[in-house]
C-alpha cells in the first residue's frame, strides 16, 4: 500500500507544500547558522593552505644581500646590499608600493649587507630594527655603521637585539630567529642572524654569512629541519654550506646571491657540487637577476628577471 502511494497522482499542493517546507527549511538552516554558529565548510581552512601569498625577493644588489617577504601588508626586509645600493634597494621598494617596513634585520655588520641601511633607515617609517648582539670589542668603527647608528637615532628608533628562539609573524607567514647561538665569535660572519620562515607547508631558511662554527651551533641547537628554500649562506662560499648543514636541511630550491664576476669567485664550484647533490633549481642573482619564489602555503612558483 505504500508503494501504490507514492506511485499514485498526487494533488497539486502537494509539490507546493514540499517546496515551501524545503524554503522554510533553509531559511532556518540560515539562522541557525548566523545565530548558532553551524560550521560552514566553505570557511574552513584547509591543512597547510595559507590566508594570503607570501613573496620572497631576493633583490639583485650585486656582490651582497637584500632580502625582501611581503605578506599581506606586511614586510620583513633582510640586509640591503653595498654602500651606494640604496637607489636599487628604494626603487625596487617603490615598485611593490612599500612605503614602511614592518621589520627590518642587519644580519651582521659587514657593509655588503648593512652598507646601504643609514639609507633605508632615514627613508621609511620602520616598526623594528634587529641586529645580533655584537660584544663591544667588535662593534665596527666603519663610517657606514657610524652612519646608521646616527641615522637610528635621529629617527628616534631603538635597536632590539636579536634573540635565538623568538617567533614574530609577517601575515601568516611565521618567523624564527635561529642563530646567532653564541655570544662571542673571532669572526664576523657568524654572528649572523639567521631566520627560518614558515608559510603553510612550505619553509624558508635565511643565514646571512654564517660558517660553518655557526651552522654547527644551529645544527647542535635542534631548530633545523628539513627546508624547501634555502638562500645559500655566505654568497656561496666554501666556508658555508657545510655537508652537515646540508644533510639537515636537505634544500628544494636554493638561492645564490652575489655579483657577477665578482673578485671573491662566489658561488665557489665545491659548493654548487654539493647544492646539486639536493636540488637541480639552483638561482643565481649574477645571472637571474632577481629572484622571487611565491608561496600560497602548498606551492611554490619561482619568477626571475633575467639579466639580459
Amino acid at each position: 500500500m505504500a508503494e501504490k502511494k507514492a506511485t499514485s497522482k498526487a494533488s497539486p499542493e502537494k509539490p507546493q507544500k514540499k517546496g515551501l517546507i524545503w524554503i522554510i527549511g533553509f531559511v532556518i538552516a540560515v539562522i541557525a547558522g548566523i545565530f548558532f554558529g553551524i560550521p560552514d565548510k566553505s570557511d574552513e581552512v584547509l591543512t597547510g593552505v595559507a590566508d594570503s601569498n607570501l613573496q620572497v625577493h631576493y633583490i639583485d644588489v650585486g656582490q651582497g644581500d637584500c632580502i625582501l617577504l611581503e605578506n599581506g601588508d606586511d614586510t620583513l626586509l633582510i640586509d640591503c646590499g653595498e654602500i651606494g645600493e640604496d637607489d636599487t634597494v628604494k626603487a625596487y621598494l617603490e615598485k611593490q608600493g612599500i612605503t614602511q617596513l614592518d621589520y627590518v634585520v642587519g644580519t651582521h655588520p659587514h657593509s655588503d649587507h648593512m652598507g646601504c641601511m643609514d639609507k633605508i633607515v632615514a627613508s621609511y617609517d620602520i616598526g623594528e630594527i634587529i641586529l645580533p648582539h655584537i660584544d663591544d670589542s667588535d662593534i665596527p668603527t666603519t663610517k657606514y655603521f657610524e652612519r646608521f647608528m646616527t641615522s637610528v637615532e635621529s629617527k628616534g628608533y631603538s635597536i632590539t637585539e636579536a634573540e635565538t628562539g623568538r617567533k614574530f609573524s609577517v601575515g601568516d607567514a611565521e618567523c624564527e630567529i635561529i642563530a646567532p647561538c653564541s655570544d662571542d665569535y673571532s669572526n664576523a660572519n657568524n654572528y649572523s642572524v639567521g631566520i627560518i620562515v614558515h608559510h603553510g607547508e612550505n619553509s624558508f631558511i635565511f643565514t646571512g654569512d654564517a660558517e660553518k662554527l655557526a651552522e654547527k651551533e644551529m645544527i647542535e641547537s635542534g631548530r633545523l629541519e628539513d627546508i624547501d628554500v634555502y638562500k645559500v649562506g655566505h654568497h656561496g662560499s666554501d666556508t658555508s654550506s657545510s655537508e652537515e648543514f646540508l644533510e639537515v636541511i636537505k634544500p628544494d630550491i636554493a638561492v645564490i646571491s652575489c655579483g657577477m664576476g665578482n673578485k671573491y669567485g662566489h658561488p665557489c664550484d665545491v659548493t654548487l657540487e654539493k647544492l646539486v647533490g639536493y636540488t637541480n633549481k639552483i638561482y643565481r642573482t649574477d645571472i637571474s637577476g632577481t629572484v622571487v619564489i611565491t608561496s600560497d602555503g602548498k606551492s611554490l612558483a619561482v619568477t626571475e628577471e633575467k639579466i639580459q
